[in-house]
């Protein structure tokens, strides 16, 4: 399988505080990669590392082909990034959205209109393209941000606890969309505090206090820590 990701030894260290400490870990394109663990273990901190957003301490790492060090620009072309807490501008329109995002990824007025015109059918927001996203419900939100996210088909989409806050049923259709972004080839790295969304996907790891303690697929560290399911092996991690 293709490494789209590949971190050795990673550290990252603020002053006498080590919030990386020694991460080692591989992410295959196409892969929906779950990365778990309680506040403070250290997930933001990779992924703003992993995005080229901040620089770490030590190790080597290449996103997308790219060395972190020395093609940062590079890498966060070929990324995407959702947050639960900031993907898009509420006092904008749907469409007002896809366009400052489509200029941003550099896509051509031409091919930004037409790829506009298929997401809008797409998420059947055809007749909501001209509402401010602030008066959205928030199932809608999330499913334009993650496609938003991944408008310029980039090689990897960063999600960083992107349905927070939202019902079970929109959840699960929430993963439909990134199963479908996954069998396009896009790998999708997600971290969430649902252990029932670590069940959806092909591996998970787990960290603790600035460490990866478990990494395989979701049967297999069920298996290991003899657990019912993941929230049981997360438990037994964390405590």
């Amino acid at each position: 399988m293709e490494k789209i990701i590949t971190v050795k030894n990673l550290v990252k260290k603020f002053g006498s505080f080590t919030a990386n400490d020694n991460l080692t870990f591989d992410v295959f394109k196409g892969e929906i990669f779950g990365f778990l663990g309680a506040n403070g273990a250290g997930k933001t901190t990779t992924i703003r590392i992993l995005c080229g957003l901040s620089s770490p301490t030590s190790g080597e790492l290449k996103v997308a082909g790219f060395d972190i060090y020395k093609e940062t620009e590079k890498i966060k072309q070929n990324i995407g990034y959702m947050s639960q807490k900031f993907s898009l501008y509420e006092d904008l329109t749907v469409s007002e959205n896809i366009q400052l995002y489509a200029g941003i990824y550099g896509i051509s007025v031409k091919k930004r209109k037409e790829k506009e015109a298929e997401l809008l059918k797409k998420l059947d927001l055809e007749n909501a393209k001209n509402k401010l996203i602030g008066g959205l419900p928030l199932g809608w939100k999330q499913k334009l941000a993650f496609s938003i996210a991944i408008f310029h088909e980039p090689k990897i989409v960063f999600l960083d606890e992107p349905t927070g806050g939202v019902d079970p049923v929109t959840r699960r259709k929430f993963w439909d969309l990134i199963y479908e972004a996954a069998n396009n080839g896009i790998t999708v790295f997600v971290t969430t505090h649902y252990m029932d969304e670590a069940e959806y996907c092909d591996r998970v790891s787990i960290m603790d206090a600035g460490k990866i303690e478990a990494l395989d697929t979701p049967a297999k560290l069920k298996e290991i820590y003899n657990a019912k399911n993941i929230d049981e092996v997360f438990l037994k991690i964390a405590r």
